[in-house]
């Protein structure tokens, strides 16, 4: 069988904590997450801001230290990160971010900001002029833009430019954090459709950061929902959409806008969210969501979850631990899994 291009085993990132007498809690940004990806495949990580998704990205490619947990790439344990294994991922997984202005030198034409990586890859310099314009073409843009500085560029124009110098040292891998999220909706749209062009004609593999889940639904082959440093609910894309399991899942499917009774129809049930998210530096006990859930119950306060295989998904639930299979079924007020069991607020 062939190695996922990326597997995280019960990866852990924690920031701060400790000192000379103890000092506050480490914020738990990731907390326990565990993911494959495919090649060729794309998985979607959603989640409000706060929830972990781009620290799992920055710790993936070097930037950040992980706490606990296993990295592997291409069946490779990178973690620790060894020089040589850091200067290998650095080559083979590249990120592209969401800002596309802050991500480009003001002072460098696009031809200079092109040709650092592919000097910094050791492409001799006769070869650079043509690799740069083919990778111009490649996101569609022309040989005009060669001379242009960022502020002559749009927003999209930039982030096209980001993305051909992603895929410049020709990455097996691309970590994409909110790659459209400062961009117009119209924008947007084109630049997803250069990501499945691209990842169609190199056969890339995408972990794709996004708070937006109408992107996620037409783009990922699989999706992973994150709260508070945990994944909730992960499985095929489809099977997360058309069958939210977890509360979580439900209450951020059921706030997507909608344009027509067929889109409607697929939503869950009204379950709009209260309250915000707590910090990661004081997570609550049991069940992470259990605050703000509306099922949740006195056993989600005392008891953490473990993920669970509910109808084709993984489920971080305690609601299916007595072999029910979803929320559309419930009472309107709060279920009790506990025969004397209150409702924790």
């Amino acid at each position: 069988m062939t190695a996922p291009v990326l597997a995280v085993e019960d990866l852990e990132k924690h920031f701060g904590g400790g000192g000379w007498f103890g000092g506050e809690p480490p914020v738990r940004a990731v907390d326990g997450v565990s993911f494959e990806i495919g090649r060729g495949e794309t998985l979607g990580l959603i989640g409000e801001s706060g929830s972990g998704k781009s620290t799992i990205a920055k710790t993936v490619i070097g930037i950040h230290e992980p706490t606990g947990g296993r990295i592997r790439f291409q069946g490779e344990d990178v973690t620790p990160q060894t020089r040589k294994q850091l200067r290998r991922l650095r080559s083979e997984v590249q990120m592209v971010f969401q800002d596309p202005t802050s991500c480009l030198n003001p002072r460098r034409t696009i031809r200079k900001s092109l040709s650092v990586p592919l000097q910094a890859a050791d492409v001799p310099k006769g070869q650079r002029a043509n690799r740069v314009s083919e990778l111009l073409d490649r996101v569609g843009l022309n040989d005009e833009y060669l001379a242009k500085y960022p502020h002559e560029l749009s927003g999209g124009q930039k982030q096209r430019v980001n993305i051909a110098r992603a895929i410049a040292v020709e990455p097996t891998l691309l970590l994409l954090d909110e790659p459209t999220s400062a961009l117009d909706v119209s924008v947007q749209a084109k630049i997803i459709g250069l990501l499945e062009d691209l990842q169609d004609e190199l056969g890339l593999t995408y972990l794709f950061i996004t708070h937006d889940l109408s992107l996620v639904r037409n783009f990922a082959d699989e999706t992973a929902v994150m709260y508070l440093g945990e994944i909730q609910e992960r499985g095929p894309t489809d099977r997360i959409f058309e069958r939210p399991s977890h509360p979580y899942t439900r209450a951020l499917l059921s706030a997507i806008p909608v344009t027509d009774d067929a889109e409607e129809a697929y939503k869950p049930r009204q379950e709009p969210l209260e309250g915000e998210i707590p910090s990661p530096r004081d997570v609550p006990s049991g069940c992470r969501f259990h605050p703000r859930c509306p099922h949740a119950t006195e056993q989600c306060a005392q008891h953490h979850p473990e993920p669970r295989e509910v109808d084709g998904a993984s489920v971080r639930c305690l609601a299916y631990d007595d072999g029910t299979s979803g929320f559309d079924d419930l009472p309107s007020e709060p279920r009790r899994l506990a025969s004397d069991g209150g409702v924790d607020r």
